[in-house]
């Protein structure tokens, strides 16, 4: 399992050893061995101009998941990628009560299970699935239930 972080100026806000392993032990606790993830930390115009780009929503928004699901000649699937905006995730950690890395690590979860294939604006079936298996995460990552949204 590889997880690739790129940063855009966020990255002093954020541990990127500590959110490498947060990844590494979310893409284990979902039996994702063997996969490849990219996660890319911006500021909030970056994410903006994604989001404009690709889901025709213009505003930035907090995290965007673009899955791949190729397989590398080694066998590895490249798993897709996570955007996330530090920026928004500091503005939505203060609103919450809560510290950036615990708000990041939310964001971590909601993003990969995009990548998986859970989506929540389906259905409030699916919405429904996906909140519970967020929970279920966050609460073996952190030892908590309470995700704060």
């Amino acid at each position: 399992m590889a997880v690739e972080i790129t940063c855009t100026g966020s990255e002093k806000k954020v541990s990127l050893r500590r959110f490498k392993r947060c990844a590494g032990t979310i893409l284990k606790l979902l039996h994702q061995d063997g996969v490849e993830l990219s996660l890319a930390l911006v500021d909030n115009e970056a994410i903006q101009e994604l989001n404009a780009r690709y889901r025709n929503q213009d505003g930035p928004t907090d995290v965007l998941s673009f899955p791949s699901g190729e397989r590398l000649p080694t066998g590895t699937k490249l798993l897709g990628d996570v955007v996330i905006s530090v920026e928004q995730a500091g503005i939505q950690a203060k609103r919450r009560g809560r510290s950036l890395d615990e708000e990041m690590e939310s964001l971590l979860i909601h993003g990969i299970l995009h990548l998986l294939g859970y989506d929540h604006e389906r259905s409030k079936e699916e919405a429904k699935i996906m909140r519970k298996m967020e929970r279920k995460i966050y609460q073996a990552l952190c030892g908590r239930q309470d995700l704060g949204v």
